[in-house]
């Protein structure tokens, strides 16, 4: 009787974890876009995610790659390149504000608005997302951002 019971608690259990996963898979091919680098580094942000938050901001998945020194300091012999970075970026295109909701996959609670002002790399992926996404980059504060319309 434990045995028979055992069987149909795993099939419940199965069959409720069977209707709680998505109908598809979200996941594509990715399509790096790279913007011109800088000193700092590299960037690349991914076509295949843009996505527009019902707030009217926009979510994009980037890639950064810090610039590798020439030579290190003993024996001139060149550094290893750095690892890059994945960040899940949230773009306000008419403010040109940017924030990092995830970090190499660790969501970034309560991360703050900044300006891109000063960040050549981060002004490049706001400018080429927005457009990529359609989204005006000229709007007044507090002002909703619209898709242009066709």
């Amino acid at each position: 009787m434990r045995r028979l019971l055992a069987a149909a608690l795993q099939i419940a259990l199965a069959m409720t974890v069977a209707l709680c996963l998505p109908d598809r898979v979200l996941a594509g091919p990715v399509n790096w876009i790279e913007v011109a680098p800088t000193e700092a580094g590299r960037q690349w942000w991914d076509q295949g995610s843009l996505r527009l938050n019902s707030s009217g901001t926009l979510n994009v998945l980037s890639r950064f790659q810090p610039a590798a020194a020439d030579r290190s300091a003993e024996g001139g012999e060149p550094k290893p390149r750095l690892p890059g970075t994945l960040y899940v970026m949230e773009l306000d295109c008419g403010q040109a504000l940017y924030r990092d909701t995830s970090i190499n996959g660790l969501p970034q609670w309560g991360a703050q608005w900044q300006p891109v002002a000063g960040d050549g790399l981060i002004a490049d992926v706001l400018q080429s997302s927005c457009a990529a996404a359609g989204l005006a980059q000229s709007v007044s504060p507090g002002e909703p951002i619209h898709r242009p319309s066709s």
